[in-house]
């Protein structure tokens, strides 16, 4: 589905706690075992030290965008010597292990995942609506998507520090994983025939939601399983992603009330 999005606002290094600048700040960062949210490099840099950075970046499985320096220069007024990062306040968590612990401890799978969500506060709002629902994990693609800054954990009410939050390489290749693990993966898109509410969802579930710009991607809803949409009557013809997500998140649970 599409969803509003708020208009992000220019944030200086004065107002971010969670920024580190500068090669060798940042290299430390990484070698102190710091969580990197993102890693910004500036494009062309030849030093040794940026090298280094990138190299061990590379290893510890750390992607870094290359941008160009005017981006650096929106993130901090500061001299960043072409290196920024943003330090999650939380860790982030493996959803090939944690899937199997939810087995083991004989209960059923309830993930969440999230295509391309922008807003750190539909971010944020999305991880506290999934916690009040008990879903095992909030899933989010490593590109393209919300950091989980200060300000998410705020908006989230501390349920970022409550729920596995699981930042993957690609959303299509955890889909097919979700599914290989006996996952029924379910699309809640505008785009879909049947109503969400249709859709059983009493079983293992991995809920999709989409990006607010464009929905779900086509890569990713050609590996959903089914696919349902919100029933709407009102002149409005879209929803928040956080009501969407507390909308299919609490139908599944109420489906498994049910049973």
């Amino acid at each position: 589905m599409k969803y509003p999005q708020h208009k992000p606002q220019q944030r200086f290094e004065g107002e971010e706690k969670d920024l580190v600048f500068g090669i060798r700040p940042v290299m430390e960062a990484l070698l102190a075992g710091k969580e990197i949210d993102k890693l910004y490099v500036q494009k062309g840099l030849t030093g040794d030290g940026s090298k280094e950075l990138l190299a061990k970046a590379n290893e510890m499985g750390i992607h870094a965008h290359l941008v160009p320096k005017d981006r650096l220069d929106r993130i901090t007024r500061k001299n960043h010597q072409g290196t920024v990062a943003f330090v999650s306040p939380i860790r982030f968590q493996s959803l090939e292990s944690l899937i199997p612990m939810i087995y083991e401890k004989g209960e059923t799978p309830l993930i969440i995942l999230l295509d391309r969500i922008t807003d750190v506060r539909n971010m944020g709002a999305v991880i506290r609506t999934a916690a009040c629902a008990g879903a095992h994990a909030v899933v989010f693609p490593e590109r393209g998507a919300a950091r989980i800054s200060n300000e998410t954990v705020r908006t989230s009410a501390g349920a970022a520090f409550s729920i596995p939050l699981c930042r993957v390489g690609s959303l299509t290749g955890t889909v097919r994983f979700l599914s290989d693990s006996g996952l029924k993966v379910v699309a809640c898109t505008e785009k879909a025939n049947d109503s969400l509410f249709k859709v059983d969802m009493k079983g293992p579930v991995a809920i999709v939601l989409g990006s607010e710009e464009d929905g779900i991607s086509p890569e990713v809803m050609k590996g959903t399983e089914a696919q349902g949409k919100i029933p709407m009557t009102g002149p409005i013809s879209s929803l928040n992603v956080s009501v969407s997500a507390g909308i299919a998140l609490f139908e599944a649970v109420r489906q498994r009330l049910a049973i």
